[in-house]
């Protein structure tokens, strides 16, 4: 049984092809993932931002001349 060089490049193709499928995959992961975690961010701040005007005491100060 001998080996070819066709079927040794049909065999690297074929391993090209999965690589790419899984960068591909964990590409698209990695951007929802990101997306995610700059909505929780933004989400937070906001929540913080108006919690923090709601219990803000306005204090006036008066100076007698």
């Amino acid at each position: 049984m001998s080996v070819s060089r066709g079927d040794l490049e049909a065999k690297l193709e074929e391993i090209r092809g999965a690589v790419e499928e899984t960068a591909e995959g964990a590409r698209n992961a990695g951007i929802l993932i990101a997306m995610g975690v700059v909505a929780l961010v933004l989400i937070a701040f906001l929540n913080g931002r108006r919690r923090g005007r709601k219990g803000v005491a306005r204090v006036e100060v008066y100076r007698l001349r």
